[in-house]
């Protein structure tokens, strides 16, 4: 199993979820309003409060042979609109 952590701006919410849907995965979690601090700096709280600036991180459990058509899906979105990915191995309890 696979886990995928998408960060990216709230605003391009849906289009990531299509994305996560066309791809073939059966799910995901949303959390909404996330802050925190990367490569271009803090995002501040107040930001996050009023919709200005906010991200979402979204995560994913998919079976290994998912995770080329979810790349291929996602990757154009957050080259276009910034964001973040990452893949790691994930074991059941």
């Amino acid at each position: 199993m696979k886990r995928v952590d998408l960060i990216f701006s709230e605003r391009e919410l849906e289009a990531m979820l299509q994305a996560i849907d066309r791809a073939g995965c059966s799910g995901y979690t949303v959390i909404k309003q996330v802050t925190g601090k990367g490569p271009r700096g803090t995002v501040s709280e107040s930001l996050a409060f009023s919709g200005v600036g906010a991200n979402a991180h979204v995560v994913v459990f998919c079976r290994p042979n998912l995770l080329a058509p979810l790349r291929d899906g996602v990757r154009p979105l957050l080259n276009r609109y910034g964001g973040v990915g990452f893949v790691s191995d994930a074991e059941p309890l």
